[in-house]
């Protein structure tokens, strides 16, 4: 190059140095020279890493380990001899009745454990021993840490609201519940026992809320009454607030189905009070149909007063089924059921189904049955078990068991067995109840299908029907058990219906009575720690009795 003129290179080696400096990785060539600190630590380090591959030392350090693992080997018997010789010293100065008291002390309190561990068991459905290890000692001793992560984008009060919004057990209201007054209430008079539990009741009252009152009754005084009287926990309260309102108002129709429902004593006072319920039930809900379209205010309160109306005349229709006049009940029904279909939500099919059977009207039932027991809708033990009894009455009255055994089963009896075994598995509780291996009860006022509750309710009024059909509880008891074996296990998966849900037997605790003994399905295996203290309590006991039996052998034994 010429003198004073710039090499080409030059001017492209500043781009170059720039990259390489502002890499996460870079070189010595973006960073300058290197330190002569670092650089001499690193010599002194390799130098010491030559030294240490070099034969002599090799073998120092192996001669160093050498005399370590054979000091450990010669001092660790001596302690353990000691520690030995020790132990048997202090064995050697106890007395048998130390032994004694030793095996009953580790007896009782093993006893103790187990009595706990068996109570809340059968309070829980769990062992507490397990719960506890597995909520509180695991995450301290890092078994939680083989679990996946939950994902970083959701958050604490988020995943809060997704367990939340986890799905529950849906509960019901029972279409066939009985009055307060003229049922429940006389069992408990004459009992003393309460036949409806707290949360049941508490149910009720919200449904009367929802169903018998809308933003408009502020501006009706005697509404405005019975508004808070459907919020009372008292029954004296409530009747009390019904008698204000009828002051206010003689064609208050909500407070005569309070006093239908929880004053009158008999079927036929009840009766009664539905009747003038009736009356004025359709004068208000004639005036709000003229009046609905007005505003928004006047359609809930068309709303309401159909609800008033349609709860009236079902519990009419019960009144006259339970008074003997079963065909007036069925006419009551249907006609219920053609005024307002859209009400199917209310189960009047059920009170429908019951009342036929009573009637023996077995065509009929198959028609309400061809109806309402389609896939799309949903299923109950009245609508399996029902179908399940008109295919068992086909084949019941000849069924032998020792006969089908021989010959096999017919193409009619493989549909009833079918139909029995389709409705086991909707509710495994029922048939304990119609073959009476299980006592019944009073049924809630409100269920939780394919639960206990559920199966009460069936029971408690498909009993006489199955009773009167001859052989139709026979052929339940002969295939009822053989749905089990259909079911696959552990329930993940469903035969005909979807998975047995788990939460049924919390649910039936808080609607059945506590005298009533749950029916619980599957049943559940006796947790380990239950067997575990079971026999350390057994165990500990045999020992005091040896030693108090036989106390020299028994320290003999201990001691050797």
């Amino acid at each position: 190059p010429r003198p004073g003129a710039v090499p080409p290179l030059s001017r492209r080696a500043p781009p170059a140095v720039m990259a390489e400096g502002s890499g996460s990785g870079g070189g010595a060539s973006g960073r300058g020279p290197p330190c002569p600190g670092a650089a001499s630590a690193f010599r002194r380090w390799e130098q010491l890493r030559r030294r240490a591959a070099t034969p002599w030392a090799r073998g120092l350090l192996a001669a160093a380990a050498g005399l370590g693992l054979l000091y450990a080997v010669l001092r660790v018997p001596v302690r353990l001899r000691d520690g030995l010789a020790a132990v048997t010293m202090f064995l050697s100065t106890l007395t048998p009745k130390f032994y004694f008291a030793l095996t009953v002390t580790s007896s009782f309190i093993s006893g103790l454990i187990f009595v706990f561990e068996w109570w809340h068991f059968r309070k829980y459905g769990t062992s507490f021993i397990e719960q506890v290890s597995v909520s509180h000692l695991r995450p301290l001793i890092g078994g939680a840490e083989g679990s996946p992560p939950a994902p970083a984008a959701f958050s604490a009060g988020e995943s809060e609201s997704s367990r939340q919004n986890m799905p529950e057990c849906k509960v019901w209201r029972n279409p066939l519940n009985l009055f307060r007054g003229a049922e429940y209430s006389r069992y408990m008079w004459v009992t003393g026992k309460e036949p409806l539990t707290y949360y049941d009741m508490n149910l009720s009252a919200q449904d009367h809320q929802t169903f018998f009152t809308c933003d408009t009754d502020a501006l009706r005084p005697s509404d405005t009454v019975m508004q808070k009287a459907w919020r009372e926990r008292n029954p004296q309260a409530r009747i009390k607030a019904a008698y204000q309102a009828l002051e206010l108002n003689n064609d208050c129709a909500t407070a005569y189905v309070l006093l239908a429902e929880e004053e009158a004593t008999t079927i036929v006072d009840a009766e009664k009070y539905f009747k003038q319920a009736l009356k004025a039930g359709e004068m208000i809900y004639r005036k709000s149909q003229n009046c609905h379209s007005q505003s928004p205010q006047h359609e809930a309160q068309l709303r309401r007063d159909t609800n008033v109306l349609v709860y009236v005349k079902r519990r009419l229709a019960m009144c006259a089924r339970k008074l003997g006049r079963i065909r007036e009940a069925v006419k009551m029904m249907r006609d219920l059921m053609k005024e307002f279909p859209l009400l199917s939500m209310l189960n009047i099919h059920e009170n429908l189904l019951e009342a036929l059977l009573e009637l023996q009207a077995y065509a009929d039932v198959q028609a309400v049955l061809a109806k309402y027991d389609d896939i799309s809708l949903p299923k109950s033990a009245a609508i399996c078990y029902t179908a399940a009894l008109l295919k068992a009455r086909a084949v019941s009255e000849r069924f032998s068991p020792e006969t089908a055994s021989r010959r096999g089963l017919s193409t009619a009896e493989i549909n009833a067995v079918e139909a029995i075994h389709r409705a086991v598995e909707f509710n495994p509780h029922v048939p304990k109840y119609l073959l009476e291996m299980k006592s019944l009860v009073l049924p809630p006022e409100h269920i939780l299908k394919r639960g206990d509750s559920e199966a009460v309710a069936y029971a408690f009024f498909h009993l006489q029907h199955w009773k009167r059909i001859e052989g139709a509880l026979n052929l339940l008891h002969c295939t009822w058990e053989g749905t089990f074996r259909m079911i696959p296990y552990p329930l993940e998966k469903g035969h005909l219906f979807y998975p047995y849900p788990s939460c049924t037997e919390t649910a039936d605790r808080e609607l059945l009575p506590t005298f009533h003994e749950v029916s619980v399905y599957p049943q559940k295996e006796l947790p380990f720690f239950i067997h575990f203290t079971a026999g350390l309590c057994s165990f500990s006991a045999m020992l005091a009795l040896l030693t108090h039996q036989f106390p020299e052998l028994m320290v003999i034994f201990a001691k050797a």
